[in-house]
């Protein structure tokens, strides 16, 4: 069975790792994908992540991060722009989830940024999720 949109997979196994207190979680590995976690991982959201080779597609290992009373970091997660309905944003406009305090994953011409990014930037994309 062939899967359609591989980012809302990836951003639901997320959601779901940490919601089961997950240390790691594998998702299918794709440029987007890829982009994603490495946002993640630059505001703090997730420890690492590494490409795993599986002789197919390849997979993303996801190093999932908690607070120091395990407390989790990532409350919401949510795909913004779907398959069906793409979000575009140009600068002035883009969301500030929770006033500031989340991050918005903006698929901009310079690569896969958050909101912050793409404000000093002066870029606008396409929304791809948001985090808080």
């Amino acid at each position: 069975m062939s899967m359609q949109d591989l980012t809302a997979d990836m951003l639901t196994r997320i959601r779901n790792a940490v919601r089961n207190k997950s240390k790691s979680v594998l998702v299918k590995d794709n440029k987007l994908n890829r982009g994603v976690a490495k946002v993640l991982c630059d505001e703090g959201y997730v420890n690492s992540f590494e490409t795993v080779p599986d002789g197919r597609g390849g997979l993303l290992r996801v190093a999932l991060k908690y607070g120091s009373r395990g407390e989790t970091l990532i409350h919401t997660i949510d795909r913004v722009s779907h398959t069906g309905c793409r979000v575009y944003s140009p600068t002035r406009a883009l969301p500030r989830p929770l006033q500031g305090l989340g991050i918005a994953i903006i698929s901009t011409s310079s690569g896969v940024l958050s909101d912050r990014a793409c404000r000093e930037a002066g870029v606008g994309g396409e929304i791809v999720a948001t985090v808080c």
